[in-house]
């Protein structure tokens, strides 16, 4: 069976439809998505809509989630007051344009998918904000992996997609006894390869290239294969700026980057 996985659209529909068409030439079995529909983009009610139309099983992304609980969650990734304050702009904008319909399907979205061995979630399985990067601790990787059932869990969010074995690793847990027992040390073996997959961003890459990001896999040879698509993504980056979104989302679209104001203010600290 061959799945094809995406993330991060966030808004961009000529993107997504690049990608869609992409994967109509390699005869997928099914599409899922990892969430994060709207959000810095300038169409976020057609997404959702072309996402319905081809009922694609998705997961809420930290985009979606904040759009309906009206930024609840701390996104504490920001790494500037600046970048927060044009996040928040984007927000409120995104807030305003959202039908009640595409606001009950983001509500609805589970934030959890399942398919045999395959998990499929935003972030992480403990939460849609949680990064999952190619250097996180492979200890808190695996940990992560085993929380959610699975041999191989999807994931987006950081926008840059990458493949990471977590091979021939083991969880070791020390239990502390009274001082009349010593202390014992246990290693849980795994009897088998576990793996993350990351798509990275179809609509807002993060990679160096403005070019869409999404997976394509195999679950019988367990092949992965990064599918990388170059689409007009001039046409978005106009309708950012004529639909009033901050220009430096347009910008860092036509890079592939995430931010210019990264140094502006290297002491923040999100306090929410």
């Amino acid at each position: 069976m061959k799945i094809a996985v995406l993330s991060c659209i966030h808004g961009n529909l000529a993107a997504l439809d690049t990608v869609l068409q992409d994967i109509d030439h390699h005869t997928v079995d099914q599409i899922y998505c990892l969430g994060d529909l709207v959000g810095y983009g300038p169409y976020p009610n057609e997404v959702v809509t072309r996402i319905r139309e081809l009922a694609i099983p998705t997961c809420q992304g930290c985009w979606d989630e904040d759009i309906v609980e009206g930024l609840n969650a701390c996104e504490c990734s920001y790494p500037s007051l600046l970048a927060e304050t044009r996040g928040r702009l984007a927000h409120e904008w995104t807030n305003q344009q959202v039908t009640p319909e595409t606001r009950t399907f983001l509500a609805n979205l589970p934030l959890t998918l399942h398919q045999d061995t395959l998990c499929f979630v935003h972030g992480s399985p403990h939460s849609q904000h949680e990064y999952l990067l190619p250097d996180t601790s492979a200890f808190i990787a695996l940990e992560r992996v085993l929380a959610s059932g699975a041999d191989t869990l999807f994931c987006g969010h950081t926008h840059v997609p990458y493949v990471r074995n977590l091979e021939n690793s083991h969880l070791t847990l020390k239990v502390a006894s009274p001082s009349v027992h010593p202390s014992t040390d246990s290693a849980t073996p795994l009897p088998s390869l576990k793996r993350i997959i990351n798509a990275g961003s179809v609509g807002e890459p993060r990679h160096g290239r403005p070019n869409a990001t999404y997976v394509l896999y195999d679950t019988d040879t367990q092949e992965v294969t990064l599918r990388e698509v170059e689409y007009d993504y001039t046409q978005t980056c106009a309708a950012i700026v004529d639909k009033g979104l901050p220009a430096i989302f347009a910008w860092r679209l036509s890079q592939g980057l995430e931010f210019a104001e990264k140094a502006d203010d290297p002491t923040h600290v999100c306090e929410r």
